[in-house]
């Protein structure tokens, strides 16, 4: 799977909240007011199932989940990504 490809689903599933709210990649989807952070064991929960990885207690930083970006660099660690 490639960079593109994570950031694909994973803007494709945080769209679902976002409610057509146009999201940079960049974005700090906390900031913005619409998540929170119960919503970040949400998105673990996807991570985990959409991409097949294990989220382990040291990856469970808000960092790590609060963009696009932080989103794809967690599962490009944690997994092999082509291209």
């Amino acid at each position: 799977m490639t960079m593109e490809e994570i950031k694909s689903k994973t803007r494709q599933y945080l769209g679902k909240f976002f409610n057509g709210q146009h999201l940079n990649d960049y974005d700090d989807i906390f900031a913005t007011g619409v998540v929170n952070s119960l919503f970040a064991m949400q998105l673990v929960m996807f991570i985990e199932k959409e991409f097949s990885i294990e989220i382990n207690n040291n990856d469970l930083d808000l960092n790590n989940f609060k963009s696009i970006d932080a989103v794809s660099t967690l599962v490009a660690s944690k997994s092999v990504v082509t291209g």
